[in-house]
């Protein structure tokens, strides 16, 4: 397939985009920018947030993480249905009682300025770090296939694909992304089922010849039930629930999106939608990974085993190419698949980029605007000004992520999404901790100790994970490295309390 006929898909591809904005964002202002003038219908948000939630991350680590871990990942996923139920019936109504605009807000009136600040801080490393490792990915992935063949450098690629971002959320902010989410959506699934029954027709086998054919292969293997693994099924059920308890309960991103539809009852309806519809889409992402490792053996992979700087690797081989983890996908459709469908998967895999990379970016300004520099509170910037201000801090975000992606090429993995939930153990703890206290007791922080706690918890779990064998022996910590965080954190505001007066 031509670079350039490729590239050519991926311009049209944004000038669709751009035609979105333009209808969208007209007669837009902060409030438009920051939660949709909360009038966003909630089966677009529903829809939409698929695609924020799943990103081009998922797109091609949880198909290549099949040859390695089976269908594992529903474990962590069956614990994503029970933290949404818990975000539909705890965190919603409290965050439209309120009328929040920043989640965050909630801190302050509960916690103390301090602490407020604190937890808006704590969302905006933990995004930033998590949207920049997922936007890593699908550069990266678009560098090699379409844009190294033009001797574009990486670095221009990424300032590339961050001015097209930029310049569909510039205006409409949420009001915008909301439709946006919902074509990409669309996009990335339509990609995902083409991309699976052009396989399974490949290989001559029906849907349910494909499952026994993964069955055979021993990949449909779900559940964990050595106690002391990482994996063990208990440990990922409760991680999942926490991850997305935090990662979209707890984060103005994808709250953001939530509180701009107009009822409680709506946003509600959209949550417990997405969370039937996220187990649905992830067991078709698992049975995709199981068919592309069936299909590539099929093509001749194999796998071989290396010394590599005195560690021994071993890696899934086709025709001499590395397609191990990540690589798998990005691969067969790209070199092994018709003309047509590896212009799908770039399709796919582009709408897969964009809803992660378009809503951080946007959440980050509203969250640094109104929780970190405050010009709602700042009575002296007209309209105007305001406007101006939200304007730089936007292309500022987009700068900082042009320095994490660059960052994440330099230290490289092979699987993202391991990386990303294991930044999200670190970085949402201090959240978890901090959001917990205020709903679970009465009693009143020391909210200037607060910053010192939710920065000491991170770092005392960084050293059980790193001394884990001398600590628990033979039982493995995963995951659930987010709620010891988190429980760290909410002891040490637990003990710099007090009870409240009377």
């Amino acid at each position: 397939m031509s670079p350039i006929f490729l590239f050519s898909i991926i311009l049209i591809y944004f000038a669709i985009l751009l035609v979105v904005a333009y209808f969208t964002s007209k007669g837009s202002n902060n409030q438009s920018f920051f939660i949709g003038n909360k009038s966003s219908n909630w089966m677009l948000v529903a829809f939409g947030m698929i695609g924020t939630s799943l990103s081009g991350v998922t797109f091609v680590s949880v198909p290549g993480a099949v040859a390695k871990d089976a269908f594992g990942y529903l474990q962590i996923t069956i614990g994503y249905l029970i933290g949404y139920v818990i975000i539909s019936f705890v965190l919603l109504p409290l965050y439209y009682r309120l009328n929040l605009t920043s989640i965050y807000d909630y801190l302050k009136s509960r916690l103390g300025f301090v602490s407020y600040k604190t937890g808006a801080g704590f969302f905006i490393v933990s995004r930033t770090l998590g949207a920049t490792a997922r936007l890593y990915i699908v550069v990266k992935i678009l560098q090699d296939a379409i844009l190294s063949a033009f001797g574009v450098p990486f670095w221009l690629t990424t300032l590339v694909i961050l001015i097209m971002i930029l310049l569909y959320t510039y205006e409409g902010g949420v009001k915008t992304i909301v439709w946006t989410d919902t074509l990409q959506t669309a996009c990335m699934l339509g990609g995902l089922i083409i991309c699976t029954m052009y396989i399974l027709n490949h290989m001559n086998l029906s849907f349910t010849g494909g499952l026994r054919a993964l069955e055979t292969e021993g990949l449909t293997n779900i559940f964990n039930t050595n106690v002391n693994s990482k994996s063990f099924f208990l440990k990922q059920i409760l991680a999942g629930a926490f991850i997305t308890i935090t990662m979209t309960g707890m984060d103005q991103e994808m709250m953001q999106k939530n509180i701009s539809v107009k009822t409680i009852g709506d946003s509600q309806k959209n949550m417990l939608s997405l969370a039937v519809i996220m187990l649905f889409v992830i067991s078709l992402f698992l049975m995709l990974g199981g068919v592309l490792f069936i299909y590539a053996k099929h093509l001749g992979a194999t796998y071989v085993t290396t010394i590599e700087k005195g560690v021994e690797v071993t890696k899934l081989m086709l025709n001499g190419v590395d397609i191990t983890g990540d690589k798998l996908f990005p691969a067969i459709a790209l070199h092994h698949m018709s003309p047509i469908v590896s212009v799908i998967f770039i399709i796919a895999l582009i709408s897969a980029l964009f809803p992660s990379a378009d809503g951080a970016i946007t959440a980050l300004t509203s969250s640094f605007c109104l929780d970190i520099i405050g010009i709602q509170r700042n009575h002296s910037l007209d309209e105007k000004a305001k406007h101006k201000t939200r304007q730089r801090v936007h292309l500022t975000f987009a700068l900082v992520f042009l320095a994490f992606v660059l960052l994440f090429k330099w230290v490289d993995s092979s699987s993202m999404i391991g990386v990303i939930l294991k930044v999200a153990g670190y970085t949402y703890g201090p959240l978890l901790g901090l959001f917990s206290f205020g709903l679970l007791t009465n009693r009143v922080v020391n909210d200037k100790l607060t910053p010192y706690i939710c920065i000491i918890a991170p770092v005392i779990c960084y050293l059980i994970d790193a001394k884990q064998k001398m600590i628990t022996g033979d039982f493995e910590i995963g995951l659930e490295l987010l709620l010891i965080n988190g429980l760290i954190t909410f002891l040490g505001l637990l003990i710099f309390s007090k009870a409240k007066a009377a």
